[in-house]
């Protein structure tokens, strides 16, 4: 009899630590499934850092629809809100957020430093360490009067920056939209070279060149696996 308790309380353990195993397996595997990078539902702005480029664009969090948003206001101001945090492509290569403007910007022309303002936009950063030339960045952006999916170089650093349309005129102000962008896939496609890691991420509603105003909300930004 004693021997028969020993077994099962054997064979209880071994399914128990089975069991724990299996669910840290499978909690390790969704905790690379997705890399939170912007966590505003929770109020948190950590590792967040203002860059101001002409005037400061005013980012605070506001509930809207009992959810916790990034606001961007910016009246004839650039500055954007930059978050370092190396994320491998490899894993997550999805990034995802939802964001929403509530009013449209003019139809100057983006493709000239005079038009490069944008409403809302959000960009990956892949740095050139010492040899700073060689950063790359993709904006994707909330185009004034570029169709969607256009895609275009940047009006003061080139092809160092690629702007990509998600959207523009044809959407509507004051809804939510939310974006799912292959970051692998677009930077391959626009640098003809594929690229693992970026370095960085950072939001900007800027209005400094064509002397605007605009406001806009971003929601959480992650990257996912799929």
């Amino acid at each position: 009899m004693t021997f028969y308790r020993v077994s099962i309380h054997r064979g209880i353990m071994k399914n128990a630590l089975l069991g724990y195993i299996l669910f840290l397996c499978s909690f390790m595997a969704n905790a690379i499934d997705k890399v939170v990078v912007g966590n505003f539902s929770a109020g948190d702005l950590t590792g967040w850092k203002s860059k101001k480029f002409d005037g400061m664009t005013d980012y605070q969090l506001e509930n809207i629809g009992n959810t916790l948003v990034l606001k961007a206001v910016s009246d004839t101001a650039a500055s954007g809100l930059v978050k370092k945090q190396h994320i491998d492509l490899d894993k997550t290569p999805y990034l995802q957020w939802r964001w929403r403007i509530d009013n449209r910007l003019g139809r100057m022309n983006e493709k000239a430093k005079l038009g490069d303002d944008y409403a809302a936009r959000v960009y990956v950063i892949v740095s050139g360490g010492w040899t700073f030339w060689k950063t790359r960045a993709i904006n994707y952006v909330w185009s004034a009067n570029q169709q969607k999916q256009a895609a275009w170089s940047n009006a003061f650093v080139g092809k160092n920056a690629i702007m990509i349309a998600l959207r523009g005129r044809q959407d509507a102000t004051g809804v939510w939209y939310q974006q799912k962008r292959n970051v692998k896939a677009d930077l391959k496609q626009q640098f003809g070279e594929d690229i693992r890691y970026i370095d960085a991420l950072a939001i900007m509603t800027d209005t400094d060149n064509a002397k605007g105003h605009a406001v806009a909300y971003y929601g959480d930004i992650f990257f996912s696996a799929d």
